[in-house]
């Protein structure tokens, strides 16, 4: 948020922005619904893919949900008390099967970090070769052109 004051850019109203995430929310859920029984996938985790595609293709302007956004991320830890109850509620299943969550937790954090690693890795390299090409043909170029401008 104060990036864009210092660039000159101002924030929409907040309620303009709470209207953009509610309209977001309300069309995960409708694509959350139409999904198949036997692929679940939670309405925040498409909302999140929603708005970063809108963000990413310019439909929605960064300035449009900034400062909602800010506010949202400065009471997340609010937002994360009822998962928190929830567990206590189903605390009989922790005490039941603690050793097996524990393990499946670990597993797939180490997955996880793995895959991630091997992304980066795989991401850096194709930058390297897409700069490597971008020099090659504007080397290329200069020497077609028979010039070093």
């Amino acid at each position: 948020m104060k990036k864009n004051q210092r660039e000159g850019k101002k924030s929409a109203p907040l309620l303009f922005q709470m209207l953009i995430y509610a309209a977001i929310l309300f069309v995960s859920q409708v694509i959350s619904g139409l999904m198949p029984a036997s692929f679940p996938l939670p309405t925040p985790v498409i909302g999140l893919v929603l708005l970063y595609i809108l963000l990413t293709t310019h439909v929605i302007k960064l300035e449009w949900v900034d400062s909602f956004s800010s506010a949202l991320i400065s009471i997340i830890g609010f937002l994360f008390v009822p998962s928190g109850i929830s567990l206590a509620a189903n605390l009989d299943i922790m005490k039941a099967q603690g050793i097996q969550l524990v393990l499946v937790i670990l597993l797939a954090t180490v997955i996880l970090l793995v895959v991630t690693a091997y992304t980066a890795r795989a991401l850096t390299w194709v930058k390297e070769r897409v700069a490597e090409h971008k020099t090659a043909a504007r080397q290329i170029a200069q020497n077609a052109t028979g010039g070093d401008k």
